[in-house]
């Protein structure tokens, strides 16, 4: 079987979800070195595909960051359902359409007038977890991010929320 056919990939991003679920894995590269091991031999750029699509999130553990599986969070996490958080993001963004806009490590987000408090809340209560925090006027929410790679994988992950493709990059 091919590591790049869709029946790899899958395969591939079960044993993602395994790992984490096992060990505490803080990078990409500490990803790729353990699917190597277990005969996956791909790329950083490959594995960062497969955490944006299943929703992998850096969660606090001990004195690191570690990579979670959304529904961990939701049951590591009392008090706080981020599953039910994820559920009102969306029910957010099916009555009210957001464009997306960038401005350096910034996102722009436009919605209706008087949309953008609930947005923010929205977002800050729910899995996405990659900003530093949010900013929320009447119709727009800024949300900021600490370099490239975060703001990527977050507008990855709110394109899938919003039931939009992956934007090609070309």
């Amino acid at each position: 079987m091919s590591v790049l056919s869709p029946a790899a990939k899958r395969v591939r991003q079960r044993l993602i979800l395994e790992l984490i679920a096992q060990v505490p894995v803080h990078s990409q590269e500490e990803l790729v070195g353990l699917l190597s091991t277990r005969g996956f031999i791909v790329t950083q750029a490959t594995v960062s595909r497969d955490v944006a699509e299943l929703g992998l999130v850096k969660a606090p553990r001990a004195a690191a960051h570690v990579y979670v599986a959304p529904e961990a969070l939701a049951r590591q996490s009392p008090g706080r359902d981020v599953l039910a958080a994820d559920e009102r993001l969306l029910r957010v963004l099916e009555s009210s359409p957001v464009t997306v806009g960038r401005s350096g490590l910034i996102l722009v987000l436009r919605g209706e007038v008087g949309s953008a408090q609930a947005l923010a809340r929205a977002i800050d209560e729910s899995s996405l977890q990659e900003q530093e925090g949010t900013l929320a006027g009447d119709d727009t929410v800024l949300v900021l991010f600490a370099d490239e790679a975060r703001l990527e994988r977050w507008r990855a992950r709110f394109r899938r929320l919003q039931g939009l493709p992956p934007e090609s990059s070309g």
